[in-house]
């Protein structure tokens, strides 16, 4: 019976004690009920907030260290609103941003900014190359190189300041200079002696930059040049060279390189062999000189890609080979009672954004040889070649006093380029029978407009004007002047094909001290002053097709 009673006791507390096991916690799948104390952390400790890790231990927290994940990120890190310098969202001035969006300045994508390339295909900023086959951009190299490329070779250079009389310079190798003058400060020559031999293939280099040069002065020198000769006697071999260290950037500034030379007797002999030549944004000073060129495109006063400014005052210039003007201007040249002659080719030529200033000058030019492109003989040329040896802009050219006497052709010609033409009493001698004063027209190149002003100020002008009819000209008579010619679009040119038969866009101003005496039947757009002032002479003189009233 004890033992009965002892069993159930036993029994008794076994159920007790599996009902109170049952009650500490629901089961595992039910859900909805009150939440639970949380389970103990590993290590014993709870979950709540955590204590406070070892120093340097590097562990989670709630804001984490600086340089880990979790909550905002610390600077330079990805999360949310990025840093500044990091990809997304906008990204920070002069840094790139992933695919898409608009880059920020100075990176690929969209639209290049100025002065950055556009990808393939696209158009190249300006004064950046475009792409090969194309046309190189005004003021660039036409191709490879430039004179960081070109390795120098002299008989002699002169690398210091010094002064030195009475010396030789002489060599008869190709692509090697005479004497190159580099030194960082002035350098004077006086009654030296030059003398140039071996021809060059240089081309570009030579005209550029002044490889195989009789004398060459670069680098920001000074040279100064008093008396003596200077000859040369081969192909590319110019006689005295100032180059101005801007690569053949039209318009850029030079280095400084200066050349100032007097009574100096100077002979050339070969093509391309100008006679003082001046590029790369170099400054010439050129006093009583005594130059003649024999070779094809050897201007006397000769200046070519990058331009510079020539002072020229008294001298006598000659030049006498094909495409060899006495002047042949990418630059800024100024003349003052000097001679100039060319025997075969224009006397003058200006190309693109350049000027010719003349000054009581004495210009004689008997053009008989066409060169090139060109289809017209005449004595002063301004166009654009686009060849990128100049900029493209308005040239011009000013004549105040002197002579011009024109032996062949048209007195002034302009085409594919606009251009002003200011003369101030010059005696104009035009001795070709055809007494064409001024054509605007298409002539050999393309790519431009043909605009030109004649500005006439106590000036005698004479002769046709012919005006083609894709061409357009403004005439103005100030202070006196007086016009006795003709105004119209028949123009054919040196081969007697016909380049128009259309009169172009005319305007005529005249001051009421100025008259136009009409020579043969004109044809003009616009008209301002007084009719009274246009002398008939028996012809009739139409604006835009209708006889204008009023005249004498």
């Amino acid at each position: 019976m004890k033992q009965r009673r002892l069993l159930c006791v036993i029994l008794s507390l076994c159920l007790l004690l599996t009902l109170l096991a049952g009650c500490g916690s629901a089961p595992a799948a039910e859900t909805g009920g009150p939440s639970s104390p949380a389970p103990a952390a590993p290590g014993g400790e709870s979950a709540g907030t955590p204590p406070a890790p070892p120093e340097g231990s590097g562990q989670p927290q709630g804001t984490p260290p600086a340089g880990q994940p979790g909550g905002m990120p610390p600077e330079g890190q990805p999360g949310g609103m990025p840093p500044e310098g990091q990809p997304g969202g906008t990204p920070p001035e002069g840094q790139p941003r992933g695919p898409g969006g608009t880059p920020p300045e100075g990176q690929p994508g969209g639209t290049p900014p100025e002065g950055q390339p556009g990808g393939p295909g696209g158009t190249p900023p300006e004064g950046q190359p475009g792409g090969p086959g194309g046309t190189p951009p005004e003021g660039q190299p036409g191709g490879p190189g430039g004179s960081a490329d070109l390795s120098y070779q002299a008989a002699q250079e002169i690398t210091e300041t010094s002064a030195r009389k009475d010396e030789r310079y002489a060599s008869s190798s190709a692509d090697e200079n005479a004497l190159l003058v580099t030194a960082p400060g002035k350098v004077e020559l006086t009654n030296p002696r030059v003398t140039k031999s071996g021809g060059s293939q240089g081309g570009d280099a030579c005209s550029f930059y002044g490889l195989n040069a009789a004398v060459l002065v670069k680098d920001g020198a000074e040279l100064s040049i008093t008396g003596g000769s200077v000859s040369s006697e081969a192909e590319g071999a110019n006689g005295v060279f100032c180059y101005g260290g801007n690569g053949g950037r039209n318009g850029a500034q030079g280095d400084g390189t200066t050349l100032t030379i007097r009574n100096t007797v100077i002979r050339t002999a070969g093509g391309g062999s100008g006679g003082i030549m001046t590029t790369g944004g170099g400054v010439t000073y050129a006093y009583d000189l005594d130059v003649e060129t024999q070779g094809r495109s050897s201007a006397a006063i000769r200046t070519d890609r990058g331009g510079g400014q020539v002072y020229v005052e008294g001298g006598r210039y000659l030049s006498k080979g094909l495409g060899s003007p006495a002047i042949y201007s990418t630059a800024e040249v100024h003349a003052a009672n000097a001679a100039l002659i060319s025997e075969c080719a224009e006397g003058l030529c200006i190309e693109g954004k350049n000027s010719i200033e003349l000054t009581e000058c004495e210009l004689i030019a008997n053009n008989t040889q066409r060169n090139g492109n060109a289809r017209f003989l005449d004595s002063v040329m301004l166009y654009q070649s686009m060849s990128g040896d100049a900029a493209s802009g308005s040239s011009a050219f000013t004549m105040d006093g002197g002579s011009l006497t024109s032996k062949n052709g048209h007195v002034f010609h302009v085409t594919n380029t606009s251009a002003v033409i200011t003369l101030r009493g010059v005696e104009i001698v035009n001795e070709d029978p055809e007494n064409v004063l001024l054509s605007v027209c298409d002539d050999g190149w393309s790519g431009a407009g043909h605009a030109a002003a004649l500005k006439a100020c106590a000036q005698q002008l004479t002769g046709a004007v012919k005006v083609g009819g894709n061409a357009s000209l403004s005439l103005e008579l100030t202070e006196g002047s007086a016009f006795t010619g003709s105004i119209d679009g028949e123009i054919t040119d040196a081969a007697g094909a016909s380049i128009s038969t259309q009169t172009g866009a005319v305007s005529v101003t005249l001051d009421a001290d100025s008259t136009w005496t009409l020579s043969a039947d004109s044809h003009i757009t616009e008209f301002h002053g007084s009719a009274a002032n246009v002398i008939a002479n028996g012809h009739t003189l139409y604006l835009n097709g209708e006889p204008l009233t009023g005249t004498r």
